[in-house]
């Protein structure tokens, strides 16, 4: 019997609100100890910067504690025990979508990451082909291509903000591989980008803001945005129905033709909502993580000065193929693990556990909420040493397989890892190699990079570099030694 479709969740704010009101009274059983009282000046900090108060709660409570951010008090749990127990081993106790997930539904639908149990899993089963690396690989020229078409743009010796140069970028890709349809048709694809853009610009503002409905409201353009964005994809759908747009080989396309063990296929709003949220997945997470990388790149030229080593050796000029992209080119490689370690774009992963549990000496009632960060977790110093450091080598294949269960998950993990990581692995290599292979990102004089949480891990004000020519391989390392003299 073909997994029922989860019940709609409620878009009322006050709803929301009240129930979590009245999960907290009704709990069976003390939550761990922590930050409990209310706080306005906290609150504000937990949605600016939480890191340092993550990090002070565990040293002082341990792994698992807790928060109260606004009127909800909910459950932290740091490190690789607590990382494994949520993702892994008791995964099932623990629902995405009567978490803070859930707000993401009104945009989104019901897409991997606001559904749980059967209907999850028949889900996945039916789109892991698409994700195989064999698919994977047939993007790896739409990757190159688009990077190299956004490249003509820069000019030596000008400044580029990074972070929005690749968030165009990304959403060209998006356009492309995800849903077949092209960036430049301004009736389609142009169109669908600028209004996700607009739809998805509702998350990153204030809670308060968010809360409010009515005319005018960034609730508002949100579902306006959203209602021509489905006109768009319902109709390319429906084109793809009929057979006049079959056989291009994009995710829409893959969606469409799978089936599950029964011959079903699924509705046009499930393809909907799986296409959908894989944009959000894919298109957030790739400009934030770019960005980050170039950033501690230029922050660290001797790390810079191995990855174009390895250009030269490896691609000696010539564009990268899907196996280059794969495995051979481990010190981009091992770079690109270091930057998802320090910045992890889904950096929280929100649950409300099912069942009361124990762990780490602490009990967490039934109905709580409950989160692990990778953020925070990936910072621990007693799991990694020096945890501000960029220090790439700590994930050379021998200290890599080193680290314990669930001390790295910048993609999730257990049946939950994010069934677009290789996709975005590429694209990442992707756009960097070819960028290095033209130009030297450099950071401007006096700028200061805070990170911004909202949507994901991003950061604060866009990412201003400068564009300097790029040097030989020889000519970066001396560069690079004689700026760490």
């Amino acid at each position: 019997m073909s997994a029922v479709a989860p019940p709609p969740v409620s878009e009322s704010p006050l709803a929301r609100i009240l129930d979590d009101v009245r999960g907290e009274l009704t709990a069976h059983g003390s939550f761990p100890p922590g930050l409990t009282d209310f706080n306005v000046e906290r609150t504000h900090r937990m949605s600016r910067d939480p890191l340092p108060i993550l990090l002070a709660a565990y040293e002082r409570y341990g792994p698992v504690f807790s928060v109260r951010i606004m009127h909800m008090r909910q459950v932290f749990m740091l490190g690789p025990r607590a990382n494994h127990h949520v993702l892994v081993s008791h995964a099932d106790n623990f629902r995405w979508r009567e978490s803070s997930f859930g707000d993401l539904i009104p945009l989104l639908g019901d897409g991997l990451l606001t559904i749980d149990g059967d209907y999850h899993r028949r889900a996945r089963r039916i789109m892991l082909p698409g994700f195989h690396r064999e698919a994977i690989a047939a993007s790896a020229q739409t990757m190159v291509a688009e990077a190299d078409r956004a490249l003509e743009e820069w000019e030596v010796g000008e400044a580029i903000d990074v972070y929005a140069w690749t968030r165009r970028l990304a959403m060209r890709i998006a356009m492309r591989a995800l849903l077949g349809l092209d960036p430049d048709d301004a009736d389609k694809g142009a169109l669908a980008a600028e209004h996700f853009e607009r739809a998805l610009a509702f998350y990153g503002t204030e809670y308060p803001l968010r809360i409010l409905r009515g005319p005018r409201t960034p609730w508002r353009r949100m579902q306006a945005s959203r209602g021509v964005l489905d006109e768009i994809v319902y109709a390319e759908i429906a084109r793809r129905r009929t057979g006049s747009g079959s056989g291009r080989g994009d995710v829409l396309s893959m969606l469409l033709e799978a089936t599950d063990e029964e011959g079903a296929r699924l509705s046009d709003r499930e393809v909907r909502d799986q296409a959908t949220t894989l944009m959000f997945a894919g298109h957030d997470t790739t400009t934030s993580t770019i960005s980050f990388l170039l950033y501690e790149l230029a922050r660290h030229p001797h790390a810079l000065a191995r990855v174009v080593a390895e250009q030269d050796r490896v691609l000696g000029g010539r564009s990268p193929g899907p196996a280059e992209l794969h495995s051979q080119l481990p010190e981009l490689a091992m770079a690109l693990d270091e930057t998802l370690r320090l910045y992890p774009a889904a950096w929280i992963g929100p649950r409300r556990a099912v069942e009361g549990f124990e762990l780490e000496g602490r009990h967490v009632p039934a109905g709580a909420y409950v989160n692990y960060c990778s953020w925070a977790s990936h910072r621990l110093p007693e799991v990694f040493p020096e945890p501000e450091a960029f220090v790439p080598e700590r994930f050379s294949p021998d200290r890599r397989a080193a680290l314990p269960k669930g001390a790295y998950v910048p993609f999730g993990g257990g049946s939950r890892t994010c069934i677009g990581m290789r996709f975005g692995q590429m694209e990442i290599k992707a756009i960097v190699t070819r960028l290095l292979q033209r130009f030297h990102p450099e950071l401007k004089p006096g700028r200061t990079m805070t990170v911004r949480q909202m949507p994901t891990l991003s950061p604060r004000g866009g990412m201003p570099m400068l564009v300097r020519e790029r040097l030989g391989a020889e000519e970066t390392v001396v560069g690079s030694l004689a700026s760490e003299t």
